[in-house]
């Protein structure tokens, strides 16, 4: 029996996939949880297979935040991420978090339940087209950011300041500039402003 526990900050979409799942013969719900922290926490009390797990939850901390303290619990169950995202930023820092699996939540009710199984055994278990950006990355890394000044970028996208970014990720400003003159470098522009848009039109951010 895969025991799973269902991370989503929409009750109406836990319902849907919990009566979706709890209709297979060979998969349980076990729990829920609507927050990245909860989600960390009914892993570690539940012992799950595997841990469903959205991106966003409307704050701070995210499911990337959330798979990676799973990951690291002592008996570690699977993570497979089903979200709305598919910007080349949250998948990197999903999988680089350790998640098995990134699935988008318009997929097919017999593909979500096909890679729950495949996930929960511990087999990759991608979407088509995730797989698809992934290996069009590998073939012509363009633009090859690393998950860390993704994380950086995105937070100046949002607004922050170097000092405000610099507290959020738990590293210095100087560590900040240092990472923003190699995506400058990377990217080919001159500021924020620009690196930010240039970002979002190669998908690296949403």
């Amino acid at each position: 029996m895969i025991r799973i526990v269902i991370a989503d900050d929409h009750p109406v979409v836990r319902a849907g996939l919990r009566a979706l799942l709890d209709a297979e013969d060979d998969i349980v719900v076990v729990g829920e949880a609507a927050t990245p922290d909860a989600a960390t926490a009914m892993a570690e009390q539940t012992a799950p297979e595997l841990v469903l797990m959205d991106l966003q939850f409307g704050q701070e901390t995210t499911g990337a935040d959330a798979t990676r303290r799973i990951r690291s619990l002592d008996a570690p169950p699977y993570v497979l991420v089903l979200t709305n995202y598919d910007s080349d930023g949250d998948i990197l820092g999903a999988v680089e978090a350790g998640a098995s699996g990134y699935l988008l939540k318009d997929a097919p009710p017999e593909e979500l339940v096909a890679a729950v199984r495949a996930a929960a055994s511990g087999q990759s278990a991608l979407a088509p087209a995730i797989a698809g950006r992934l290996m069009a990355r590998m073939r012509a890394p363009r633009v090859s950011l690393s998950a860390r000044e993704i994380e950086v970028l995105r937070l100046v996208a949002d607004g922050a300041s170097n000092g405000e970014v610099a507290r959020r990720l738990h590293i210095s400003e100087a560590t900040v500039k240092s990472h923003l003159v190699h995506v400058f470098s990377k990217l080919g522009v001159a500021s924020r402003t620009a690196a930010v848009s240039e970002a979002r039109a190669l998908g690296v951010l949403r």
